[in-house]
């Protein structure tokens, strides 16, 4: 693997790292969520105090579906790594800016194609 393929699949592979660390603590909440409300005999829905319990769980369980998503995204970028496609838009295919890449590993389209949305 060149140089340049190699620092790619490091940087995909760092940021896989947060985003799945990400999502333990999420799964952890989560789960720390289910467990309070086994506990208790709060009326959730009528407290005039905040959220209730299931818009918390809501919350936690879009945040983690999100951080799922991204970590299908980085394995998608690690598979066009491997193929050498990774850095080039997938719809005009030109070279993605390498500012992009780095923060956001797992762009699939330069900025003009995503400006075309």
């Amino acid at each position: 693997m060149d140089e340049c393929a190699e620092r790619n699949r490091e940087r995909i592979a760092e940021e896989r790292a947060v985003v799945s660390a990400r999502l333990e603590s999420l799964q952890r909440q989560f789960r720390a969520i289910i467990d309070g409300s086994r506990w208790s005999t709060d009326d959730d829905e009528h407290d005039p105090e905040g959220s209730t319990i299931a818009f918390e769980r809501a919350t936690v369980l879009s945040l983690a579906r999100d951080a799922e998503a991204e970590l299908r995204e980085l394995d998608a970028a690690a598979g066009r790594v491997r193929t050498g496609a990774y850095g080039r838009c997938e719809r005009c295919g030109v070279a993605i800016a390498d500012a992009r890449m780095e923060a956001l590993p797992a762009a699939r389209r330069c900025i003009a194609c995503v400006r075309l949305r």
